[in-house]
């Protein structure tokens, strides 16, 4: 008789041939579909996760699934030694799409932060005129960039850096949503490059700052001439209800309007996953010719950075974000979300506190950063048929595709609420 292969046979197969640098929802999942995923038991799931904001358009969205195979069956790579035909279409389409000049082609978030550091380094040097190794760049708290060597230096997660040193100097580290700690620095520190910063910090638990605190580092950042750094990765393309989190609270109706009145435009822009619709690895760093033109051939490159399957991916996956108004539909379903969960936030004692921006959510669970209380509560919802994960112990974020109808929302709120009132405390 044939064996059935069991979610738990492959969890041990990667237990036993993989890197334990995860520790995942247990559930092995095989196909996805829109806002569905299913398991290797054909169970069903709303995903309330998106790989982390990398699938915006939706699971396996036919049109950049199409774009991709299409690709695929021509050209797939050429290395940057020679030109293709894809890549200046797509340079051009997101230089215009995001109103920047140049970009800079790469695959993943924090080679994306790599190289927005390395061009704000050298501006430093060569146009702001800093002395040699001497630049500092401001960092926050409770960051996420990524775990490259030099993003952990400036890490706040013990669990990142600690045994992986010696750690990269030239990061200054301030508190987040800090306005008042930012121009100190500034005001004391002569050698600053730039200011990297999350608009809104997800990996910290989707800790929203100050309505003003970006606009406000910008003010300061143009007064010092220091380059603002806006770290978009996870919060870009139509995740918050705006195109990016820079937009602030905008009420474009079609494509980014960049609004006078809500909008901060970065000197770099940093963008990854929902580039692609979490198809293809893709990621991009934005600015004008003059901090870009800083970077000559053979001070930075990418084997696989501006391939054509890349390309291609990535302009489908921008066209599906601004064709279907999916920005629009985070920005109505995220203020729905919100909404319903404070309500029951107010009746609650296990949930603490709703917060976010569009379609990127968090709960604070009534319990401590150590306890369990959270990861089993994620358990619970697997469980019930929704997938959401911890972060920081006692925080649940909640970062459904932008796709998804009222319905749906609807039904996944009904499917949370009754999770939770599950850990509500008996009354005696």
């Amino acid at each position: 008789m044939e064996e059935i292969a069991t979610p738990a046979h492959f969890i041990d197969l990667e237990l036993e041939n993989g890197a334990h640098d995860y520790h995942p929802i247990p559930v092995v999942l095989e196909r996805g579909e829109g806002v569905y995923l299913w398991d290797v038991e054909g169970k069903k799931y709303f995903d309330f996760l998106s790989a982390y904001s990398a699938v915006n358009q939706g699971h396996c969205h036919p049109r950049i699934v199409s774009a991709l195979k299409n690709q695929a069956e021509t050209l797939t790579l050429t290395s940057r030694a020679f030109h293709n035909n894809k890549l200046r279409s797509y340079m051009k389409y997101v230089t215009d799409y995001f109103n920047f000049e140049r970009l800079l082609p790469s695959n993943t978030g924090a080679e994306a932060v790599e190289a927005a550091i390395k061009i704000c380094r050298k501006w430093g040097y060569t146009v702001k005129g800093i002395p040699e190794n001497k630049a500092e760049i401001i960092v926050c708290s409770q960051n996420f960039h990524g775990r490259t060597s030099t993003i952990i230096s400036f890490s706040s997660d013990p669990g990142s850096k600690t045994n992986f040193g010696p750690h990269a100097k030239g990061f200054i580290t301030i508190p987040y949503n800090d306005i008042e700690s930012l121009e100190a620095v500034l005001e004391t520190h002569p050698n600053i490059a730039g200011f990297l910063v999350e608009p809104i910090q997800g990996e910290a638990g989707v800790y929203t700052p100050d309505d003003d605190f970006i606009s406000k580092a910008r003010i300061l950042c143009t007064e010092f001439n220091v380059l603002l750094l806006a770290d978009e990765i996870q919060t870009g393309i139509g995740r918050t209800g705006s195109l990016l989190a820079v937009c602030g609270s905008c009420n474009c109706e079609g494509h980014c309007e960049q609004q006078q009145q809500t909008y901060v435009r970065p000197d770099i822009l940093i963008l990854g996953k929902a580039i692609s619709g979490g198809t293809y690895p893709v990621s991009a760093v934005l600015c004008d010719s003059k901090l870009m033109d800083v970077i000559q051939p053979g001070q930075h490159g990418s084997t696989f950075g501006g391939n054509p399957m890349a390309c291609s991916v990535a302009m489908e996956a921008l066209e599906v974000i601004r064709d279907e108004k999916l920005t629009q539909n985070a920005r109505r379903l995220g203020n729905l979300f919100r909404a319903e969960m404070q309500a029951f936030v107010k009746e609650s004692t296990i949930v603490t506190q709703v917060r976010g921006r569009g379609l990127l959510n968090a709960i604070v669970i009534n319990d401590t950063e150590e306890s369990k209380t959270a990861w089993d509560i994620c358990i619970k919802l697997k469980e019930n048929g929704l997938l959401a994960k911890p972060t920081h112990g006692n925080i649940i974020r909640f970062a459904p595709p932008l796709v998804m109808t009222e319905d749906q929302l609807m039904a996944c709120i009904s499917i949370i609420t009754t999770t939770l009132k599950s850990f509500e405390p008996k009354q005696s």
